[in-house]
């Protein structure tokens, strides 16, 4: 007869826990361990309260901002002047030469942009309007107008806007050197055409360094930026731009959740120049520089290790006037320590033209002050010929001085004369059949080595008379006539 009853295994079930706790419990002083032990540690971290932010309210911000953001569509038309048999047709030298006459065909792309001030200057990227004829920007209430480029900076890939319309709802400008790592940020934007678009993220980095030019310090995101959110605003948790999305780093052309966006305060000087002036003056020494390893701080006895190493000196520039010299290190400019070569660009650019700026140079070992004054940096393409009202002036070009550089942008057999970088529509360069990458050599029976030269003959160039220019083109020169 079974006489263990529910009572007995009540109480051996006690009996039983009670001794596996005190087994556990005597366990280090037995010399066993606990093998349930957790390997990880669950410890909260402590946040003092004065740093707890709430999380932004993304909903009205949404509902505030997206009427100040817009969809901007452009035109700009492309000439076809390679053969539709491609490379290997024997043809394909009569399609380059006589190129211009053949069809010309229309491409369409889309970015955004926001509304800064209520009058109606917009900002966006200068990619998403450059080469542009015809510049569409839509509302988010469907409203449309004709966009003008005010001014454009290739350097900074910005644009400035002009709409004719005023009382338009716009965006603050924030303080992007404020922005944390972790912060959370929202993107608007009209992605792959889709209008509106709201994404949300965090600032993953700041400073970044693409390539994209002499000025990148850009912010970088998750928030989910692909084509068409170009121009867009990067808006922080207490709805102010901090930021202008430009770029994505991807395999595919669609969000992996790396992009970039200018920082605002880079964009604030930029965009008051353009609306002044339409362009962007930037200082200038005259020196090539290059990063400082570690293992040329040593070689260069740089203690440090920081500053930017000088690798060459322009003949007739504020530096060589200075003295300085190919090998020195410039650890200091204008009271601002040089932790990075590239901080030496942006310090320089940012500084006005004609002030004498101490700077703080390592050569052998010894430390010498120098005082430079910067000059004004000539940039690519500002000397656009016979300015009028018409981006591309009264004869329908924009030109650019021949540099080593270029040419080797360009593939030019040449390193001298102005080469041809945009050809407007139907205007008189075009219809003399000038094209893009056509390198000008004499304007009126004069030699020309530089843009600035160009536009000072053709300053004095006869009313009504044409304009005779020869063009190297393909290895071969020529000479066209048009109306001026």
């Amino acid at each position: 007869m079974n006489r263990f009853t529910t009572g007995n295994r009540a109480a051996l079930i006690v009996i039983v826990a009670l001794a596996i706790v005190g087994l556990v419990a005597l366990a280090p002083h037995l010399g066993f361990t606990s093998t349930s032990a957790p390997l990880w540690s669950e410890r909260a971290v402590s946040v003092p309260p004065a740093t707890v932010t709430p999380a932004p309210n993304w909903v009205e911000l949404t509902r505030v901002l997206k009427p100040a953001v817009v969809n901007i569509s452009t035109k700009r038309v492309e000439q076809q002047t390679d053969s539709p048999l491609g490379d290997n047709d024997p043809f394909q030298q009569f399609f380059k030469q006589f190129g211009d006459r053949q069809p010309r065909r229309t491409v369409r792309s889309l970015g955004s942009g926001f509304v800064i001030n209520a009058s109606g200057y917009i900002v966006t990227n200068n990619h998403v309007v450059d080469g542009a004829t015809e510049i569409r920007v839509k509302f988010s209430d469907g409203r449309e107008m004709t966009g003008k480029v005010v001014g454009r900076d290739p350097k900074t890939d910005l644009a400035l806007l002009k709409v004719e319309a005023t009382g338009l709802p716009t965006i603050a400008l924030g303080d992007s050197s404020q922005l944390q790592v972790g912060e959370p940020v929202m993107a608007i934007g009209n992605p792959f055409g889709l209008e509106q678009t709201v994404t949300t993220g965090i600032v993953s980095a700041t400073g970044r360094v693409i390539g994209q030019g002499p000025y990148d310090d850009f912010i970088q995101t998750d928030a989910s930026i692909n084509p068409g959110n170009s121009g867009g605003p990067l808006i922080n948790g207490r709805g102010q731009a901090v930021g202008i999305n430009a770029a994505i780093f991807s395999q595919s052309g669609g969000s992996v959740g790396i992009g970039f966006a200018i920082p605002i305060n880079q964009a604030k000087s930029v965009v008051t120049e353009l609306a002044s002036t339409g362009k962007v003056t930037r200082g200038w020494l005259g020196v090539t520089i290059q990063p400082l390893t570690p293992e040329l701080a040593k070689g260069f006895k740089v203690a440090e290790g920081t500053g930017a190493l000088v690798a060459a000196v322009q003949d007739g520039s504020p530096a060589a006037a200075a003295g300085v010299k190919s090998g020195d290190v410039i650890t200091d400019f204008d009271g601002h320590k040089i932790a990075h070569s590239g901080d030496l660009p942006k310090l320089v650019a940012a500084t006005p033209v004609g002030r004498h700026v101490p700077i703080t140079v390592v050569r052998e070992g010894k430390t010498m002050s120098l005082d430079i004054k910067v000059a004004r940096m000539d940039e690519p393409g500002e000397a656009t010929v016979a300015q009028n009202d018409e981006s591309k002036g009264a004869l329908g070009l924009s030109v650019e001085t021949v540099t080593p550089s270029v040419s080797r942008e360009l593939g030019l057999d040449r390193a001298r004369g102005v080469v041809v970088r945009d050809v407007r529509s139907s205007s008189p360069a075009d219809n003399a059949g000038i094209r893009p990458g056509d390198v000008i050599t004499e304007v009126d029976h004069q030699p020309v080595a530089d843009a600035a030269q160009m536009k000072r003959v053709l300053e004095h160039h006869p009313k009504g008379a044409p304009v005779v220019m020869m063009l190297h083109r393909d290895g071969n020169n020529l000479y066209v006539a048009m109306a001026a």
